[in-house]
Formats: C-alpha cells, structure tokens, sequence
C-alpha cells in the first residue's frame, strides 16, 4: 500500500465520523425557532467534536506528507486511531443528549485522550519509520501540544466526576490549544519543498 491509499482511506473514514455526528441531530418537530431550544446541548457537542474531528484531519495530512516509506505497523497503526476516533460520534451523542451530564463528560473525555494516545503511536512509528532527523521528526520537536493536551485530557476526566463545566472547559481548552495553526510545521515542509 502506498501512502496516497493510506491517507484517502483515512479521509473516507474521517468524513464519514463527521457525517453520522450530524446526522444523530435531528429536525425538530414543530416549525417555531423555540423548537430548536432542546438541540443546542446536541448542537454545542457537535460543534466541538467537529472541530476534534477538523484537527485531526488536519495533523494527520502532516503526518502522512512527511513520510516517505509505509510498514504494516504504521497501517496497524493508523487503524488504531481511527478506531478511538470512530467512536467520537457516539461518545458526543450521548454527551449531547443528556445535556453535558458528569457519566457523558467522562466517556468523551476517554474517547479523546484515547485517540491522542493513538496519534501519539502513530506519530512515533513514523518517525522510527523515517529516523530521527526525518522531516516529521523536526517538525514535531519535544510536542509540548501533545503533551499538554494528554493532560488536560486526564484533568478533565477527573473533574468529570466532579463538575462537567470544568471538564468541558479542559476539552474546550485542548480544541482551542490546536485551533491555532503551528507556523514552526508548517515552515519546516515549507522548506523541505
């Protein structure tokens, strides 16, 4: 397998998760703009999973551009994550359902924190896979994004228990913390072109 089928098969995978998050929100049953009051908790964790979902897509083109070789770990690799994520949908579903409730936080917490360990294995594969001094090996650097991610993942699943506003705030703050693009990878392929 070639890295082209690799990423266009993770990409088919990616959009089809987008597109069962979208299709658990359901038309309302009235025709008045208050009918749409109880799909904003749906709505919110939509929103936020899309975003997950966006970034995702997004490190995982970096991810794939870099490399110039594929092993059957870095496919068994890939599968892992997007095993984790496959389960976002279900995970915002019942977040969203039950409007942000302490049982929901703590699932979509451990869904996220387990896609991120699985991108984190993935990554490392790769850059054995292209050696330490690998394009991708330079561009991710010591990973202070991943890293403070993988712990605001962990607060947030113990705050779950606690108060769910907190622990939304974490995963809020982890989506935020990736929103901003990382201009140091991006001119690391630039270069490289």
């Amino acid at each position: 397998m070639n890295k082209t089928r690799l990423e266009a098969f993770s990409d088919g995978v990616l959009a089809i998760i987008i597109t069962i998050m979208i299709l658990e929100i359901k038309v309302p049953e009235g025709h008045e703009f208050a009918d749409l009051k109880p799909l904003i908790p749906k709505f919110l964790s939509y929103i936020l999973s899309f975003i997950y979902v966006g970034i995702y897509w997004n490190n995982h083109h970096y991810l794939i551009h870099g490399m110039t070789k594929i092993s059957g770990k870095i496919l068994w690799a890939n599968l892992h994550l997007l095993f984790w994520l496959s389960l976002i949908p279900v995970a915002t579903g019942w977040m969203g359902e039950h409007n942000f409730a302490k049982a929901s936080m703590t699932l979509y917490g451990v869904v996220l924190f387990l896609s991120s360990v699985a991108y984190f294995i993935l990554q490392r594969i790769i850059i054995v896979n292209e050696g330490e001094n690998s394009i991708l090996a330079k561009a991710i650097g010591r990973d202070l994004k991943g890293y403070t991610s993988s712990v605001l993942y962990v607060l947030g699943i113990i705050f779950s228990f606690y108060n769910e506003w907190i622990s939304g705030a974490a995963y809020l703050i982890v989506a935020l913390l990736w929103l901003i693009p990382d201009k140091r990878i991006e001119r690391v392929f630039a270069s490289k072109n």
